[in-house]
């Protein structure tokens, strides 16, 4: 995990299959153990999180339909797969030879120069500096969990990895590009305890001029998806950024319906 770098690209296997292809966007960091359903209770409630931005436009395969062509490629230690083309159990992140990746994006059809390019990371060193000045004058060193607070305030670490796992873009604007959109949460910030904050179902990925309405309260949603506008918003807003009203964004599950009801009566500008 600590020795990833951004830029580095990882192939998801799952289900015996290969099915996205991922760009890291940051080198791994100290995280509180994520909710894995009432898996893992026995793991330690920290580790380490590596950020990284999947792309699944892909052919999926099954790498034990060429186990002829890939065992010489296998390293002989830690290799993530069996001679048979079963994956090892307990093997989450291992190296693997250029050769092997590249016969993967060979396998896979994948247009990993655009894959590439749509999610190169994006390093703002004044926002990490910034960050980390914040940690350090806050005294949170060895406090994992205030520390992944001050993260997901700045839009950073934990709560949009969160968010990624329940939204795939914009459903306002369609923008599915992760660089150009905001992990916005839904009951305010201020307004959250500490579970709140981190919890993915709290949060909406935004285009910024979209996150710019909703935080402001001109704009919310229905749990049924229908977009609801403030009588104080200035309509022509909505007209010079082709925002389309009527509009209906997709259901919401339960979870963020709990969160939305909180945003339409308390931050909402119904009138």
């Amino acid at each position: 995990m600590k020795e990833v770098v951004p830029g580095d690209l990882v192939f998801s296997f799952k289900d015996t299959y290969i099915k996205a292809i991922g760009v890291v966007q940051k080198s791994a960091y100290e995280a509180p153990k994520p909710d894995f359903g009432g898996q893992g209770e026995n793991w330690a409630q920290s580790g380490w999180l590596v950020e990284v931005e999947f792309s699944k436009n892909i052919v999926e395969f099954k790498p034990k339909d060429y186990m002829d062509v890939i065992v010489p490629l296998l390293y002989p230690k830690y290799a993530p797969l069996q001679e048979n083309g079963s994956g090892l159990q307990g093997v989450y992140l291992t190296e693997i030879s250029e050769d092997f990746g590249r016969l993967l994006i060979a396998l896979s059809s994948a247009p990993i120069i655009d894959i590439q390019k749509e999610f190169e990371p994006v390093i703002d060193e004044d926002s990490e500096y910034e960050i980390d000045l914040e940690i350090s004058q806050r005294h949170l060193q060895g406090d994992l969990e205030k520390i992944q607070l001050v993260k997901a305030r700045r839009g950073q670490g934990l709560f949009k990895a969160n968010v990624r796992l329940l939204e795939e873009g914009c459903r306002v604007t369609g923008v599915t590009e992760i660089k150009h959109l905001r992990a916005s949460h839904i009951k305010p910030w201020s307004q959250s305890d500490n579970k709140e904050k981190l919890d993915g179902s709290n949060g909406l990925l935004l285009s910024p001029h979209v996150d710019h309405l909703f935080d402001r309260g001109f704009i919310s949603f229905t749990q049924r998806g229908e977009l609801l506008i403030s009588s104080k918003l200035n309509t022509s807003v909505l007209d010079d950024w082709e925002i389309e009203v009527p509009k209906n964004v997709g259901n919401f599950s339960s979870s963020q319906e709990d969160y939305l009801s909180f945003h339409r009566a308390r931050v909402f500008r119904a009138s």
